[in-house]
This record gives structure tokens, C-alpha cells and sequence, in this order.
């Protein structure tokens, strides 16, 4: 599938083309629209965007960084499978940051930032029937929040960093876990925060960031084809 022709899609002519080139491909490997195993042509890429081969080959290198694409030398570059173990590892780094993040945001007992978020859960709960796009896109903005809150934007910086191979799973598992069950883990973080509980709000966020690993051998073992193989 050309990334450069989906509706949803389109290089901003005022910003780098090279970071877009990233997040397009990076979501479509994230919905898998682009499967494990599927060859990326620099070249194929460049023409499909109409620009030149650098900022692709930049794009690669960054996709290959966060694990998603691995470059093979004079061989090309293929979509990898999804490492079991990155996930996990993300999850860990995920929690230990979101922890602190929301004890801050609650410490902090800020009224705007509480209207802020409940205002984005009615948001949430309005997508809860909806696709699993519009859902993750809010999911992403209410986490966000939480670290801008905190005043430390590049605490998500690092989360998002580190976090793709996970997003591929939480993409998945809306087969598993229900929507409304999300929102209402995002409801419990809210609330502690508003009541200034900072336990609590730790503690609903472990909660919530722990729920992956409930689903991740249910979703592996309905997509064999998309997991690393021999994992320990």
C-alpha cells in the first residue's frame, strides 16, 4: 500500500519532511498496515511522497532505532516482527515515569488541569464505539497532558521514544480489552488527582499501564505471525 496516497495523510510543506515520513510509516506499522516481513524501498517511498531518497533513508533509520524496521545492507529494508521483550521493557520505563508523573500532577492540585482531563475522558467515552484510531489518538493526548501538567514534557519525549513496539500491542488488543474499561482506569487517575491523593493516583496508573500484560499472551497467541518466535 503507497503510505503517501491514504486519505488520513499528507506532508505539511512547512515542516521537515523527514519526521513525517517517521510518523506515517511508524503508524501504519503500528496498525499493521504494514506487516512483518513487508520490504520498504527507499526509492519506491521517495517517489510515493515526492521528494528525495534522504529524508526516507533518515525515516528508516529512525523507524530501525525504535525497532521497527530493520535495514539490511545492499538487502533492503523489512518491517520486523514484534519483540515480546521490547514491550515489556517499554511497559517498565512506561510506569516508572507515569508513576511519578501523575504523584506531581496531584501534588500540583491544579482545578484547570482536572477540567482539562475531564472534559478528554468525555471525549474518550464518545470513542469508545469507535475505531481503535480515534481512541489511541486520545488515549495519547490524555497521557501528554499528564506530563505537560507535570512540567515535564520530555518525560513523553523519552515514553514515546521507547514505546512503539507496545503501541502495536495496545493496537491489537482492542479485541481484548474492552474500551469502556480503559476509560474507567483513566477516570480513577483523574479523580485521585482532583482529590489530590497522590497514592492513589500512583497507584491507578500502575494499575492501568500493568493492564498490557494481561493481554499481551492472549494477543500473541491469536497473531503468532506478528510475535518474534523463541522469545524467553
Amino acid at each position: 500500500m503507497s503510505v503517501a496516497s491514504t486519505p488520513d495523510f499528507s506532508l505539511e510543506q512547512d515542516l521537515p519532511v523527514g519526521p513525517q515520513i517517521y510518523r506515517a510509516l511508524r503508524l501504519q506499522i503500528i496498525r499493521a498496515q504494514l506487516l512483518p516481513g513487508t520490504r520498504l524501498s527507499e526509492s519506491e517511498c521517495a517517489s510515493d511522497f515526492n521528494v528525495s531518497r534522504q529524508p526516507v533513508r533518515e525515516a528508516f533509520i529512525k523507524l530501525s532505532e525504535g525497532g521497527l524496521v530493520e535495514v539490511r545492507p545492499q538487502r533492503g529494508t523489512l518491517v520486523r516482527k514484534i519483540s515480546q521483550a521490547a514491550v515489556l521493557e517499554a511497559r517498565f520505563v512506561r510506569e516508572a515515569i507515569e508513576a511519578d508523573v501523575v504523584k506531581k500532577v496531584a501534588e500540583l492540585g491544579d482545578p484547570a488541569i482536572v477540567t482539562e482531563l475531564r472534559t478528554q475522558l468525555r471525549h474518550q467515552q464518545d470513542a469508545a464505539a469507535a475505531k481503535p484510531d480515534r481512541f489511541l489518538a486520545l488515549d495519547e493526548l490524555f497521557h501528554r497532558t499528564l506530563a505537560e501538567a507535570a512540567g515535564i514534557a520530555h518525560a513523553w519525549k523519552v515514553v514515546e521514544a521507547i514505546k512503539a513496539q507496545m503501541d502495536r500491542v495496545r493496537y491489537l488488543s482492542f479485541d481484548h480489552t474492552p474500551v469502556h474499561k480503559l476509560v474507567a482506569q483513566h477516570t480513577r487517575i483523574v479523580e485521585a488527582i482532583a482529590r489530590g491523593d497522590q497514592s492513589v493516583a500512583e497507584q491507578a496508573m500502575r494499575v492501568h499501564l500493568r493492564e498490557i500484560l494481561n493481554d499481551l499472551p492472549a494477543i500473541s497467541a491469536a497473531h503468532p505471525e506478528l510475535f518474534e518466535a523463541n522469545e524467553s
